[in-house]
């Protein structure tokens, strides 16, 4: 809840377009390497550690927090009904199956209470832990005013029986997001945020030091406050509010004076996800901080992960600007490195990151490998990646490089040509925004890693990611385990991780466990 990763595109990616080099650019295009060259490696080096291979369209896609069931089969709306106005002297209405309570006495009316009423399967899930409630579970709404729809809204089963009050989305595909199991006003609901806020950053407090000075301070439904998403970069704070409920009157104020009472920050800037911004209706943000220091405030900064330094800038980047979900996985993939003696080798240890974004997995196996190649689809994230090296050039041992390329293009013709590495990172975007979109995803995440099982070296390293919530362990490690079987390897298990700390999991919502991450050993 939660680090920016459609159906699994047939070798083409995403909506990000790299941008194209200036002719003045160390970037060169396979095209310029001479014909008939087996080891495509060596011929794209140059001295500024840029290369470039065509068919850069497959950027990492961003989530968030995750975008939790937002790409769901297209649905009915809900039917919305004025309340009932009686007529002195008029008899009340029969009950029926879609009314919020019994006929009120007042006037001799049955005036009928503003809320939802939702059916028994949704009702279920609701009691059984779950927050979200789907257009297609809604079986009326009555609002106060339907050309003005409510933040707030009770929610009752369809029996009448209350279950509580949810932030009503009227264009979303998830209607209603629980917020409590008592009826809430909006006095109370703000006061909720700052509770449930406060004590949001103050799990996180632990997870700060010097050398982890950014991290996810709210993880929306994870910490109770559905569609908001806060993340720390160094003196920086990055908020998304990705649901139209947040924005009724004082939910930003509110959150503005906590943040900045818990945190003192040089600056508190919005970044919207456009996309969750359409698909809920709302309204474009504005480009100004919601809170700065200064009168000329910072859009960037420089943050730190396990000791390394990076490049943020607010207004570029996926997600809110990094992947602080993967923080504790870098680490773990430069450990486990060490462990399986891949820097002893005699060659040092040659190392391989797909899908590195901004150098994450890449310059942690910097530190411990004579050789590593970074690839990507997208150039703007590789220009970050160079600058993040240059920043930590004093730390980095080996000699790491920068591919622009599409991951299956260039792992397809790599293994082809019979290359080798003694580690190798799979950390490819969500292929699979929808359940429809997971048997495809499936065949994706197999050539990527048998692709890759057929460059390992024997006892090599081999470290595959999934951001999917719709792509389940067991499935993620059967399409695994099949590409191994294509590629006559025996892997073994070294351990299964997930998010970090700070995208905390909840049992009762699968959806917050999205990303998933095997650590291998390849024979």
């Amino acid at each position: 809840m939660e680090k920016t990763r459609k159906t699994l595109p047939k070798k083409t990616s995403g909506t990000r377009t790299a941008a194209k080099p200036s002719a003045s650019s160390a970037v060169r295009r396979k095209s310029d390497i001479p014909a008939g060259t087996k080891k495509p490696i060596a011929e794209v080096r140059n001295p500024y550690g840029m290369a470039k291979v065509p068919a850069a369209t497959k950027p990492h896609a961003a989530t968030s927090a995750p975008e939790f069931g937002s790409n769901r089969p297209e649905v009915r709306r809900p039917e919305v009904r004025r309340p009932a106005v009686s007529r002195p002297g008029a008899p009340a209405p029969a009950s029926t199956k879609r009314r919020f309570s019994a006929p009120g006495p007042s006037a001799g009316a049955a005036a009928q209470k503003v809320g939802a009423l939702i059916s028994r399967r949704a009702s279920d899930r609701l009691r059984a832990g779950h927050v979200w409630v789907y257009a297609t579970d809604v079986e009326s709404v009555i609002l106060p005013n339907p050309e003005v729809p409510p933040a707030l809204l009770p929610v009752a089963d369809n029996r009448g029986l209350l279950l509580g009050t949810a932030l009503f989305s009227p264009s979303s595909q998830i209607a209603l997001r629980m917020v409590s199991r008592q009826e809430l006003d909006e006095a109370a609901w703000l006061e909720q945020i700052d509770i449930r806020l406060r004590r949001a950053i103050a799990r996180r407090e632990p997870l700060l030091t010097a050398e982890n000075d950014s991290c996810r301070l709210c993880f929306s439904e994870a910490d109770e406050l559905p569609g908001l998403v806060v993340d720390k970069y160094a003196g920086l704070v990055i908020v998304q509010f990705l649901t139209k409920g947040l924005l009724a009157p004082g939910v930003r104020e509110t959150c503005i004076r906590v943040l900045r009472e818990e945190l003192s920050p040089s600056a508190i800037i919005e970044r919207p996800d456009p996309r969750m911004r359409e698909m809920e209706g709302m309204p474009p943000a504005a480009n100004e901080p919601l809170w700065s220091k200064s009168a000329k405030s910072a859009a960037s900064a420089q943050f730190h992960i396990n000791g390394l330094k990076f490049q943020f800038d607010a207004n570029s980047g996926q997600k809110t600007g990094a992947f602080l979900d993967q923080r504790a996985n870098y680490l773990a993939a430069r450990e486990w490195a060490v462990r399986l003696g891949v820097p002893s080798l005699a060659a040092g240890g040659r190392a391989l990151d797909v899908c590195t974004y901004q150098g994450g997995f890449a310059l942690h196996l910097a530190q411990v490998c004579r050789e590593v190649i970074g690839i990507d689809a997208s150039h703007s994230s590789l220009e970050v990646a160079e600058a993040n090296l240059k920043a930590n050039r004093a730390q980095v041992n080996g000699d790491v490089e920068w591919i622009e390329a599409d991951a299956f293009e260039i792992l397809r013709d790599w293994s082809s040509a019979g290359e080798k590495f003694d580690a190798i990172v799979l950390d490819p975007p969500a292929f699979a925004k929808s359940i429809r979109a997971v048997e495809g995803a499936l065949r994706g995440y197999k050539e990527l890693n048998l692709r890759a099982l057929r460059m390992m070296s024997p006892g090599g390293l081999l470290v595959t990611c999934t951001c999917s919530h719709h792509v389940s362990w067991a499935d993620f490690e059967a399409s695994v385990g099949s590409a191994a079987a294509d590629a006559s390897r025996r892997v073994r298990v070294l351990e299964r991780r997930g998010a970090a700390l700070d995208h905390p999991v909840i049992l009762n919502l699968p959806e917050t466990e999205y990303l998933k991450c095997l650590v291998l050993e390849v024979e």
